[in-house]
Formats: structure tokens, sequence, C-alpha cells
């Protein structure tokens, strides 16, 4: 029986050197936006990395990109604020604020989350989201409003599972299963999950060479 929402398969080598001379190239940090109308030019495809806050989203970029500091990682929930854009010589990658927990003043936290919301639903130049979920937690309920988001806003979305080093293969296995129940529930949802570890380098080519293929 074939299974639901599989994890992406090693990329083809054709895919794998698309996917690694799109990054070798001059990556650059762009703008960040703080209202819909600091967004810039939507003059070519871009992705975006959504998640909870600390679930990884700027050490995964850094990790994609090859570049330690181009993205800012930090330990405290909520750091990033803003829309962030990088340049790449395909699409852009955007940096999303955390949504959930964040320390930060309530006021700040629903204007980001309001920007967060705005930008899923009106950016017509996104080609996919990749929503990182934290492999030692699954799916928890503020993901799922951030799916069902997507859902009502068409746009593809792709699960990404981050610190995968931080599990054992058996927890992996029973969160991988309780991800691929959750996914059941989203018309929107990519029928593929990624499996990585931004510290270990698992699942980064396969990222690489899946937003290759996008452009």
């Amino acid at each position: 029986m074939q299974v639901q929402f599989p994890l992406a398969p090693e990329p083809e080598p054709e895919a794998r050197e698309a996917g690694r001379l799109m990054f070798a190239g001059p990556v650059e940090f762009l703008k960040g936006v703080v209202a819909m109308d600091g967004l810039p030019p939507a003059d070519r495809l871009e992705v975006c990395f959504a998640g909870r806050s600390n679930v990884g989203k700027s050490s995964l970029i850094n990790a994609l990109t090859g570049r330690k500091t181009l993205a800012r990682a930090s330990n405290t929930p909520g750091r990033t604020q803003e829309i962030n854009y990088f340049t790449t010589q395909g699409p852009y990658l955007v940096d999303l604020p955390g949504y959930g927990y964040a320390e930060a003043p309530l006021a700040v936290v629903e204007k980001w989350q309001r920007l967060l919301k705005a930008y899923l639903s009106g950016r017509v130049t996104l080609r996919r989201a990749f929503v990182l979920i934290d492999t030692r937690h699954g799916v928890k309920k503020v993901d799922d409003e951030i799916l069902a988001l997507l859902d009502r806003s068409a746009v593809t979305f792709q699960v990404v599972l981050t610190k995968a080093d931080k599990v054992s293969r058996a927890d992996q296995a029973q969160v991988i299963e309780q991800v691929r129940g959750a996914l059941a529930k989203h018309p929107a949802a990519y029928p593929e999950i990624v499996l990585t570890s931004s510290e270990k380098g698992d699942g980064i080519e396969t990222l690489r060479a899946i937003i290759a293929t996008l452009v």
C-alpha cells in the first residue's frame, strides 16, 4: 500500500546539481518588510519559510545557502519580526515571522501576525510555502491554523521537519505518522515531507533540489 505523504526521496543527479548551482552563486539579504506596501516588486517567483517561533527557520536558510550568518538565528522566540527577503540565482527566499509564542509585547505580536496572514493570502508570486515543523513536537494547533489559512489561500505548502537529529529514529517515525495524519486534512498540502537537520546537513540537498525544480 502506498504511503500517504512519504518522505521526499533523494534528488536525481540533475536536480541535485541544479540546487547546488542555485545556491552557489550570490545570495544576499535584500530587505526586511513590516507592511505589505513594502514588499519588493513581484518580478520573480518566491518561496517562503513559515513556522512556529524558534522552529529553526533562520538556521535552515543558512544551511540551504551555505552561509552561517545570512539569516539571524536566535534562541529567543520571536526575534524575526519582519518578512525578510533574500535574493538568489533563482527565486526570492522569504523568511516569515515566527507564529505562536514569542517574547514580545502583545501589540507587536498581533501586528506581525496580521502581516504574516496578509502575505500568505495575497502574494501572487508565492510559488510554495515551506512550513517548518519541529521533529521533537510534531504538528500543534497553531500550525493547523496556518495550514488552514494556506488551504483557504490556495497556496501549496510542503512540510519540512526540522531538528531531526535531536530525536531517536523511533521518535522520528512516531512524529512523522502524526504529521501525516494532520496533513491528510489539508488539500493544499504537497504530498511529500522533507526531513532535515540544519546542524548535520540532512535533507538540505533534497530541499535545494526541490526549490530549483520550482523555477
